[in-house]
This record gives C-alpha cells, structure tokens and sequence, in this order.
C-alpha cells in the first residue's frame, strides 16, 4: 500500500514538472514565438499551451520506445495576459542584455518556447507542424533551429560539452524551484542563446590553446586545473559557488549546422532553480573575471540570440485551459 496520503498525493501531482530531467537526446528543436497582438491570438495561444501535455500523448504513441519529450516555456512579457494574472514566478524576468568590453550578450525576441527532444527527428516534426497548425495566426516564428547530437557529445568545437551537468539527486535540486516559491514548486528557469562559430579561426588555433581556452583536454575530456588569477577559461568561468557552495544549472546544448550557408553554431539552453546562476556565468563569461578578462570562447562564438522563461509545472499548463 502506498505510504503517500490523498492531501500529498495531490501535492505531487500539482509540482510534478515538465520533462527538465529528461535524458540528453539525439535530436532536438528549438521553436521561440512570440504572441501576435489582439485578444483573440492571446486566446488562441493560452488554449494551444494548456493542450500541449495532450500534444505529447499522441506524438509519444507513435515512438516505439516513449521518448519523446516537449518543454514548454513562458516569458515575462506574456505572463500576465497568458495566464490571466497569475502571481509572477519570483526571479521570472525578461533577459537582461550583457555588455562587456568587447562582446555582448544580445537580448532577443521570445514569448514561448518550446524545447522539443526524441530520438527521431521525425516526431519532433509532426509534433512542430500539429502544434504550428493549432496556433494559427496567433503566433509569429521569431527564431526554430534543429540540433543534433554530435558524436559523443561534443560540441562543434570538437569539445565534449554538458560534462558538469548534475546527476542522481543534485538534478532535481539543481534545476526544479522549491519551497522558496511553493506557488512554482517543480517548475525551472531557462536561458536560451544561439552562438555562431567561427570554426576557421578555431581550427587556426593549436590544440593546446584550444584545451587552455576550454578548461578542459580535446580527446579524453580530463579536467585542467582552474586558474586562479589572470585569464580564466571557460569552464571556470562557469563555475558558481558561494557561501552556500558550488551552484550547478543542466546544460541541454546542441550542436546545429547548415554547411552549405558556412552557418556551424551551438544552441544553449540552460535549466536552472535559480535564473541568478546562469545570469552570473554570462556576467563571468561576457564582462570577465576580472573584468576585461573576457571568456576567450568568445572570441570565436557570437550570441546573436538571448531570451529567459519559467517552465511551470504540468499542472500549472493545463489549468490554463
């Protein structure tokens, strides 16, 4: 017999979150819209997001194997008419774009996102074009990328990327709000940017300075030690801790190509508790630690897309209906 009661039973039920601890996948797509002007689109589109559990139901039917996953996430720009005034997610915020020295990290467009994984390409088509088609004219296409997974994990820098991702336990706690927002509970920030690379200057570069830039070797993936004055590399750059400790985000990047425009790039995306974490990594890659002492990743991957939402509770999607 179940030691759960009726009154926490319907507590897990109301904070069970959407699929943020899903495995990394094969493939994946990135749909951002934005919410046309006028009552009937904001209708259109609240209607279109409470049936989105409904969506995936019939797309996971075809997959032999029940792999597919679909995230659905919500700005600040959109909260209050899409939800009819529900209370805003405590660190829910538009993004804040980052100015350093030599790089920025833009602010972009984007009302909705959806983050769209299977291990087929094809069912994350069917899924875009059956949700495409039920919101109609309600909604603009402002950014889609399809991402694939690159050998064994490897960005198309050739390095390995989401190696500090949290595991077992520490992923829930690393990425699902908590009792610090109990209206949220199992709901997650997300960050999203879409880097260009410049893979012949990268290439140019020897493999040891690409291993310095990174933090990290080329072929086995063994961590190098952190710096600790001067020019820092990535991974340190990204790596948060405080009084409390070392503060982890689930990187879900992939790698996205279309060669015959010389156009190579990584999408972030980037689940976390706390919308603060990842705003401190871009802070620490973008204006430098110290200050100018930018990320050199930088200097051969530019942000030409940056956009923040609240992915709440299943829950919470459907009573939008």
């Amino acid at each position: 017999m179940s030691s759960l009661s009726p009154t926490s039973t319907a507590a897990k039920i109301t904070t069970e979150p959407q699929y943020v601890e899903a495995p990394l996948s094969v493939a994946a797509t990135f749909l951002v819209l934005t919410i046309n002007d006028g009552d009937a689109a904001l209708a259109t589109a609240r209607a279109v997001v409470a049936a989105t559990g409904d969506l995936i139901k019939d797309i996971r039917s075809r997959s032999l194997h029940g792999n597919f996953t679909c995230n659905v996430g919500i700005s600040r720009r959109v909260w209050d008419g899409l939800t009819a005034g529900a209370p805003l997610p405590a660190e829910l915020a538009e993004f804040r774009e980052i100015k350093g020295a030599e790089h920025t990290a833009v602010s972009t467009p984007g009302d909705l996102l959806y983050h769209i994984r299977s291990e087929s390409a094809d069912l994350n088509v069917e899924f875009e074009k059956l949700l495409l088609e039920a919101f109609g004219g309600a909604v603009t296409t402002v950014d889609e990328v399809t991402g694939f997974r690159y050998f064994d994990g490897r960005d198309l820098l050739e390095f390995i990327d989401g190696t500090a991702n949290p595991e077992g336990a520490d992923l829930a706690v690393s990425t699902l709000v908590g009792d610090e927002d109990p209206a949220y509970a199992g709901g997650s920030y997300v960050v999203i940017q879409k880097y260009l690379h410049n893979l012949g200057d990268w290439r140019r570069e020897s493999t040891e300075t690409q291993e310095q830039i990174i933090g990290r070797t080329k072929f086995d993936n063994v961590e190098l030690p952190d710096a600790t004055e001067g020019q820092k590399s990535h991974k340190t750059l990204c790596t948060i801790t405080d009084a409390a400790g070392e503060h982890d985000i689930l990187r879900d990047n992939m790698p996205f190509a279309r060669p015959g425009r010389g156009e190579y790039g990584t999408y972030f995306i980037g689940y976390s508790r706390h919308v603060w974490v990842i705003e401190k990594m871009l802070e620490r890659m973008f204006i430098g630690d110290p200050p100018p002492l930018h990320d050199r990743i930088l200097d051969f991957s530019t942000a030409v897309t940056g956009a923040s939402f609240f992915v709440p509770p299943r829950a919470f999607l459907a009573g939008l209906g």
